[in-house]
């Protein structure tokens, strides 16, 4: 077995600087249907390693990367159409949705992806189940995993509907504190100079938190949502002017892994308030300005109203209904027209 093979993942608890990213994933893996996470940001910003270290954390342990040319059959698997015919029986070839059950299933650079593939992703994430069909033929089996899609905005965005599909993202800097960058630099150093002590030193508080996702993950379903958390999910969501109800799901369902992660009796509006964030970042439209009770509830129009717009608004304000705007037409010559003599003055 080469080194490579036997080498460990760099210890999720040992993340220097990393706080925000690693909360996010930690609830993803707490609840899987929250669908997935995002993570936005240049270059050398530790996306992937805080990926693996999170499936080390897992039972299964599974950490499975999709290539960019990877096709749909490799993703979902195959069915053995020949053997379905011959013998009447299903046989199925799993595909990385499977390796991927019970790990993480790490996707660079998802904006790059075909939209067919994402939405495949998406679906399996969200609803923990892949579904094979293939002329008439129908396997489906569990794909409860941790979905990190990772992006470099300088390469591209995602589609508006595939972008609020993940459940929570993280925007990623480059940091840019001395101090920060020698603790996250030294870390690496003894980690590369010898993986298996740095570990080791470790593996106390590892398993602390592998049991602390286990123990998380068993109360999930005690924890129920009062009527407070959902009024304030749903002012948060409003503040933001989010399109449709997904961003209040995935709020109450993220707040709810929260306060199972921290062995909270009950799930309360301060745990809302600590993951909105994550949920509203990409999903945010507008910050509305409060001047009066009703601007409390009603979100603003969104910022990138274009002043071209603004000028029709305010040239037609006045105008009866169904009236048009004036619009400026541009003089054209007629052959065969004699232009009058100037004045002379």
């Amino acid at each position: 077995m080469s080194a490579a093979a036997t080498r460990p993942a760099f210890p999720f608890t040992a993340l220097v600087g990393q706080a925000p990213l690693q909360r996010a994933l930690l609830l993803a893996a707490i609840d899987p249907a929250i669908g997935g996470v995002l993570v936005s940001g240049p270059r050398g910003t530790a996306k992937s390693t805080a990926a693996r270290a999170l499936a080390a954390l897992l039972p299964e342990g599974a950490f499975v990367t999709l290539p960019l040319g990877a096709s749909e059959d490799k993703l979902i698997g195959t069915l053995d159409l020949e053997a379905a015919l011959r013998e009447s029986a299903v046989r199925f070839a799993p595909g990385l949705l499977a390796r991927a059950h019970g790990g993480v299933l790490y996707v660079d650079e998802v904006n790059l992806l075909p939209d067919a593939l994402v939405d495949v992703l998406l679906d399996a994430a969200a609803s923990g189940v892949n579904t094979v069909e293939r002329d008439g033929v129908s396997h489906s089996h569990d794909a409860h995993f941790v979905l990190v899609g990772t992006m470099n905005p300088e390469e591209g965005e995602l589609r508006p509907q595939l972008l609020d599909r993940f459940g929570l993202m993280v925007e990623l800097g480059t940091p840019y504190d001395a101090a920060q960058r020698q603790r996250i630099v030294k870390a690496r150093l003894a980690f590369d100079a010898d993986p298996q002590a740095f570990c080791a030193a470790r593996e106390t508080a590892q398993r602390a938190l592998a049991q602390r996702i286990a123990a998380a993950r068993d109360t999930l379903a005690k924890l129920a949502w009062s009527d407070a958390v959902h009024e304030r999910a749903a002012q948060r969501c409003i503040e933001a002017a989010v399109d449709g109800l997904r961003a209040d799901l995935v709020m109450l369902r993220a707040a709810r892994a929260l306060a199972a992660f921290e062995g909270a009796d009950a799930v309360t509006p301060e745990h809302v308030d600590e993951v909105a964030d994550c949920v509203l970042a990409h999903r945010r439209h507008a910050m509305p300005q409060r001047s009066d009770a009703s601007s409390a509830t009603e979100p603003q129009p969104a910022a990138s109203t274009s002043r071209r717009e603004e000028k029709h608004t305010e040239r037609t304000s006045d105008a009866d209904w169904g009236e048009l705007p004036p619009e400026p037409v541009a003089a054209k010559a007629v052959k065969g027209v004699i232009p009058l003599p100037a004045k002379k003055r």
